[in-house]
């Protein structure tokens, strides 16, 4: 072996001396030419007869294109072609990558020998730019799974859309899944849900609707029947064309079988609207049927192609509720109490304050007449749109001829409504509140509001020490939970008291309350809030009052959390009561460059504004910026009177609440 590597090596070094004495000789040649002024010039690389050497890696000269003769480009190009025809036709008989593999190997040598590699050229600058950031894009396996086990949190003033990922990850909310843009809802974060869905429930029930489950796929004719409809949704509709699968011939995979494809393609729900309506009509004979109102809790599949964990991915959790009504009034009264129901959810139950408003026609839901907002200011200055109740007209009544008999005999078409919230709350809840150290929860949705962590006395102590803190442990979560609080206790002995400390304020929970044997000694505990200027310092509390005090002191936490967050609302929306007050040019240069990232960002706009679709979709285009709502109370009051439009300077129409978004 080792003489064979020394023979190598000569042949090697054999084939260079070759090539610089060629070298030498030519340029020798070239300058005496140039002396005598004749054309003498440098022969050709390829016509050297330079002694074979085997490749070591890296080839010294290659032959070009140039030096094949006419009729050996014509041979090469003729067997190309022949051995592409030899690899479609294989294809097109179903064979495997495995078969095809050898021929076009042999294809790709062929086109080699016709049109070698040549020296790479350097690319322009700004595609090197493009292709480098496609490659951060790609993350390496092993560097995606060290973010995932990470507990590192991305400070919000450093990325805010790194925090917001990163405060999901660390705190056990969600994962991502096999499914691109679908997540695992873990736990923690299901539970929030729960907590939630419970909440809405009764007032959902309060307001005259039944709870009731249609099916998840829904015929494409059916979506077909309303024109708007099927406008707003057909790019995000995930298509079921056949009911079976097969194995290939090969065996290799499993295939959509060809004889199984379905006359009318089945769509996995983007919304219920056309299903519902279908089986409203059947369900709606006479006045006495109405109003009739259903609601749906269910997932629904938007096909995304930019996903956030809970404010935009391709599957989410919701609940879709739909009404039918014998009037106009009727209908659109239930949509804007729906409206409050959702407000008053957000504000009393997540402490999140919301600006309610209608939307811009440009900004409706597909086939309605009006569309009812709730919108939120998160952390970083940007919009997100928290929940929608919409009044249909008689659109879907009209589509799927759902019509009731009047107290006269006439026939009469139903006026209707949708209205929903989903899992897109959690992102709110989360962006409202959370710092830097973790999640935040407000007392009334947290899953757990006390983590009780217990000091175990020491064996000096004795058995009778183990069976008091025992006893005192169990009379302080007997009267914890009378007051109706939940609370967990946290005696893991295989975890110190400090990771526990992290771990729960990581994930939010409002109070922890710390016991130990001193402690016991004096009838007290310690409290310790997660969030608010109660969190400044640990407070000693009797253990008699521990109780009484955790609810009053949680009340107080729930209420000062919204009061910041309504401080922030206020602070963050710029009320532009004229056009001389500030000019469109202004927000357009400061919301151009405000990105999601950012924190804490420019926030909103309220500004006098003529309603037109075409300047609106400017705007939208200049600086990202969209009309989050026509805000209910301004708008009441009609502010916008006598004042002129900031973009356009005509007479104002709306005071519009202008900003980025989620």
């Amino acid at each position: 072996i080792e003489r064979s590597r020394m023979s190598s090596r000569s042949c090697t070094i054999v084939a260079m001396l070759s090539v610089v004495l060629s070298l030498s000789r030519s340029t020798s040649h070239a300058f005496q030419a140039a002396r005598l002024g004749t054309r003498a010039a440098l022969p050709a690389v390829a016509s050297w007869n330079i002694p074979h050497a085997p490749s070591r890696g890296v080839a010294l000269f290659s032959t070009t294109s140039s030096s094949l003769t006419q009729e050996e480009k014509a041979s090469l190009e003729a067997q190309i072609k022949s051995k592409g025809d030899e690899i479609r036709e294989l294809k097109a008989n179903g064979a495997s990558k495995d078969e095809v593999a050898p021929f076009v190997e042999q294809l790709l040598k062929l086109k080699a020998e016709l049109e070698p590699p040549q020296e790479k050229k350097e690319k322009p600058k700004q595609q090197q730019q493009q292709n480098k950031k496609q490659q951060n894009k790609k993350k390496q396996p092993d560097q995606q799974q060290d973010e995932e086990e990470s507990d590192f949190i991305t400070a919000r003033s450093v990325d805010y859309s790194k925090w917001y990922n990163d405060i999901i990850r660390v705190t056990g909310l969600a994962e991502q899944s096999p499914v691109r843009g679908c997540m695992v809802i873990k736990p923690w974060g299901m539970s929030i849900w729960d907590r939630l869905r419970n909440e809405l429930d009764q007032k959902i029930q309060k307001h005259g609707a039944q709870n009731a489950y249609f099916p998840v796929l829904i015929p494409k004719s059916f979506l077909s029947k309303e024109a708007e409809h099927v406008d707003g949704f057909a790019k995000e509709c995930a298509v079921v064309t056949h009911h079976r699968l097969t194995a290939s011939e090969d065996g290799s995979e499993l295939i959509a079988d060809p004889e199984a494809e379905l006359e009318d393609p089945l769509i996995i729900r983007p919304t219920s609207e056309t299903m519902i309506w279908y089986t409203f009509r059947k369900w709606i004979q006479s006045y006495r049927d109405l109003p009739l109102k259903i609601n749906q809790w269910a997932n629904v599949m938007r096909w995304e192609m930019r996903t956030r964990p809970f404010l935009r991915t391709s599957e989410f959790l919701w609940q879709e509720g739909h009404t039918a009504h014998a009037t106009a009034e009727g209908a659109r009264d239930d949509a804007q109490a729906m409206l409050v129901n959702y407000a008053s959810v957000c504000e009393n139950f997540l402490a999140i304050p919301v600006v309610q408003g209608v939307k811009s026609p440009s900004e409706r839901f597909a086939g309605a007449e009006d569309t009812y907002t709730i919108e939120a200011l998160m952390q970083n200055g940007w919009a997100l749109q928290s929940g929608t109740s919409h009044f249909l007209g008689q659109s879907f009544g009209k589509a799927f001829d759902v019509s009731y008999t009047d107290e006269t005999g006439k026939l009469q078409t139903v006026w209707g409504t949708s209205w929903g919230v989903s899992t897109r709350l959690i992102g709110a809840l989360i962006m409202t509140h959370s710092d830097d150290a973790g999640l935040v929860l407000p007392p009334k949705v947290a899953p757990t509001q006390i983590v009780l962590v217990t000091i175990p006395p020491k064996k000096k102590d004795g058995e009778e020490a183990v069976i008091a803190m025992q006893t005192a442990v169990t009379k302080l979560v007997d009267a914890l939970e009378s007051q109706g609080l939940r609370v967990h206790l946290d005696d893991r002995d295989y975890v110190r008291n400090g990771a526990k400390y992290f771990e729960w304020e990581r994930k939010g929970v409002p109070l922890r309350i710390e016991l130990g044997p001193r402690d016991l000694n004096n009838n007290v505990c310690v409290f310790k809030y997660r969030a608010t200027d109660m969190a400044e310092e640990k407070q000693t509390i009797d253990l008699a009052e521990a109780a009484t005090t955790a609810a009053a002191g949680l009340q107080e936490l729930q209420d000062k959390l919204f009061a910041t967050a309504q401080e922030r609302l206020q602070q963050g929306i710029r009320v532009v009561k004229s056009a001389d007050e500030m000019s469109y040019q202004e927000m357009k240069e400061a919301l151009e460059n405000d990105v999601a990232s950012g924190y804490p960002g420019q926030g909103l706009y309220l500004v006098p504004w003529n309603c037109n679709a075409e300047n609106e979709a400017q705007i939208k285009d200049d600086c990202q910026a969209t009309i989050r709502c026509y805000p209910l109370a301004e708008n009441e009051a009609k502010m916008y009177e006598g004042q002129k439009c900031f973009y356009s300077g005509e007479d104002a129409t709306h005071m519009a609440l202008f900003g980025r978004a989620f």
